[in-house]
């Protein structure tokens, strides 16, 4: 018998964020403090600001969804300011139970005030810094990464992956691509995938959110990735009214059995309408594919565009399905066998601190 879980109990439980954009989760109290001192023009007062954020990333469009950046891309060009955001994300995290997280970013869009590509990585990697060593002093330890994103509709996927490599022993932990992606299929990047192999770096790979099957098949098998960004489009390859019960087609067996990890985000699909019909989360393909065995993680993807938190996601899956400790800790362990860190300090983190967390509450 599952045990009811208490929203106190949900938030002092250890999460792991592997999709989170780092450019999703600013302070609306911060993006019109720097936007008041740079002069850039918001579409809402300072106090209807994080309203704003939620109401426009609720239109039900990816590409709506998407123009809510411009503002929060905006307000991160200077040294100053993305060390800020980057050292704010982490004490939120934190201080929400978060004990593992990948921040994901596009350094090409970081570069109007005269930075370069490094000096952006390095802006952000100071802000990591602090914002571990107070999250740490105030008793809420997390290790984070920075997973550097090339867009996937420009031509600067080549450069961002070396920009990875030259990186990867000093915070950098992988790379990604984003952006709308429909019309933009993950082939357009393969240079930088084929250079990555080589280089025995990680990557994941925004697919199956906004485009169906093909981006999830090129990602995997023309590009090779190692997860998958969202994936919720994999359930189109489930046939749901198959005699005797779901049945998978070939590229979701695939998925499920060589254990690719889907980094899924309930609200931000529910936004979006990344599944056609889906009006709750309780129509969200995560039920369903954590009940086939799939390697399914749970994330926020953009914390201020969803109003949302890891606990606040967990808590809607509790309500949506019923879930106890053991689900949320199952989730949770599958995140940090995902996570691209090594495999010593992965084990580590799940035998000294996921699973005794969850032991105790």
């Amino acid at each position: 018998m599952r045990v009811s879980l208490t929203a106190d109990q949900i938030r002092r439980a250890p999460k792991v964020a592997l999709h989170e954009h780092l450019d999703g989760g600013v302070r609306p109290s911060t993006v019109a403090e720097i936007a008041q001192e740079v002069g850039h023009p918001l579409p809402a007062p300072p106090d209807q600001l994080g309203m704003w954020f939620a109401d426009a990333a609720s239109s039900g469009s990816l590409p709506r969804y998407l123009e809510t950046f411009e503002h929060t891309v905006a307000v991160m060009q200077r040294p100053q300011d993305l060390a800020r955001v980057a050292r704010e994300s982490v004490l939120d995290l934190a201080a929400d139970g978060v004990v593992y997280a990948e921040l994901r970013w596009a350094p090409e869009q970081h570069l109007q005030g005269g930075l370069t590509l490094a000096e952006t990585v390095e802006a952000v990697q100071a802000g990591i810094d602090e914002g571990r060593a107070e999250a740490a002093a105030e008793g809420t330890p997390i290790v984070v990464g920075q997973l550097l994103t090339a867009m996937r509709h420009a031509q600067h996927g080549l450069e961002i992956a070396e920009l990875v490599v030259e990186y990867r022993d000093r915070g950098v932990c992988g790379f990604d691509i984003a952006g709308a992606e429909d019309g933009f299929p993950p082939i357009l990047h393969l240079e930088a995938f084929e250079y990555l192999r080589r280089e025995n770096a990680h990557f994941t790979i925004h697919a199956g959110e906004a485009f169906g099957l093909p981006s999830i098949w090129q990602a995997i098998q023309r590009c090779g990735a190692d997860r998958l960004g969202h994936g919720v489009r994999i359930i189109d390859d489930i046939d749901l009214a198959a005699e005797g019960g779901p049945r998978l087609g070939l590229l979701a067996a695939y998925v499920r059995d060589r254990r690719i990890p889907l980094e899924m985000c309930p609200s931000s699909n529910l936004q979006t309408s990344a599944v056609p019909g889906m009006r709750s989360i309780a129509d969200h393909p995560i039920g369903l594919l954590k009940e086939l065995g799939f390697r399914v993680t749970v994330n926020c993807d953009n914390r201020l565009m969803s109003g949302t938190s890891m606990s606040r996601e967990m808590q809607l899956l509790v309500d949506a399905f019923g879930y106890g400790a053991d689900d949320l800790r199952w989730f949770t362990v599958n995140a940090m066998k995902s996570a691209f860190l090594p495999f010593d300090e992965r084990l580590a983190l799940i035998d000294d601190v996921i699973k005794p967390r969850y032991a105790a509450l």
